[in-house]
């Protein structure tokens, strides 16, 4: 059976993303497997102290580094297995009981790929450990994850509320018909109400592309209310969101260049960066 996949890292973000894996959990009856990853260090370059120190104190120093290391290693372990523990307690106490947890010692996006046959979503939070302050900073590991990855991804905001409607960002191509043929499917979104806007590309087939879509989603159940927007992109679904309390929003991966496989589209980039709601990316 498919799993929703929760990592969580001790950030300012494992809360809401607890919380957005239980809302979830509970909308689709799909078991919770939150993940918590020890990242390897990254590589530093080993300065020649023998001018300074002299070779004897240097292989001294070096050892008590490892040492160091060693324990540091140890620590976090710990840490993150006691994270795994509050994160199971906080979903059994909501009621949850298909409830699991794991620790890899690797990478984050490493153990997702891994894991990827058997998620049905990934949660991660918007900024990594070490970013508490600063909201513009995405966690590092989100470009690299969702460029990679077939499987939805949401990215949740430090303060999780459970949202009533969603925002898709539509732009008439199969990869956003194939957006809402997951969100039809999905069901994490049944019952939410649904703003579907699109950007005129003024090229006469727009509206018509808009009002097919909205068919599809009323035909399976959705409260569907549609807009075409003018102008720029980023800057008109960003004014739409606010101007309509939108609590969540959906977007495809990538734009529409030839490159769309190695980079992210620069309005979703943009959607991240700036969001303070949820966003869940669709492949």
């Amino acid at each position: 059976m498919k799993k929703i996949f929760a990592c969580i890292d001790g950030s300012c973000m494992t809360n809401a993303v607890t919380e957005a894996a239980i809302w979830i959990a509970k909308r689709t009856d799909y078991p919770v497997n939150f993940l918590h990853a020890l990242e390897p260090p990254l590589p530093q370059g080993r300065d020649d102290l023998t001018a300074i120190i002299g070779l004897g104190s240097q292989t001294s120093l070096l050892k008590q580094l490892t040492k160091l290391e060693v324990e540091r290693n140890k620590m976090a372990s710990e840490h993150g297995k006691l994270l795994l523990e509050e994160a199971v307690k906080k979903a059994q106490h909501a009621g949850m009981t298909a409830v699991e947890h794991q620790q890899f010692s690797m990478s984050l996006v490493d153990a997702l790929l891994d894991n990827e046959d058997d998620a049905r979503v990934m949660i991660i939070g918007r900024s990594g450990k070490g970013h508490y302050d600063d909201f513009k900073v995405l966690g590092s590991h989100i470009e690299t994850l969702i460029r990679q990855v077939h499987t939805p991804v949401a990215i949740v905001p430090p303060h999780f509320h459970e949202p009533t409607n969603f925002m898709l960002a539509y732009d008439g191509s199969e990869h956003t018909d194939k957006a809402i043929t997951q969100i039809i499917n999905g069901r994490i979104l049944t019952g939410l109400d649904c703003h579907l806007v699109m950007v005129d590309k003024q090229d006469g087939q727009c509206q018509d592309k808009l009002d097919t879509a909205s068919a599809r989603l009323v035909e399976h159940g959705f409260n569907v209310r549609t807009r075409m927007l003018d102008g720029d992109v980023y800057e008109a679904l960003w004014r739409y969101k606010s101007d309509h309390a939108v609590d969540l929003m959906v977007m495809g991966a990538f734009g529409h260049s030839k490159w769309r496989q190695f980079f992210l589209g620069s309005t979703t980039l943009k959607m991240l960066e700036d969001s303070r709601i949820p966003l869940v990316v669709l492949r």
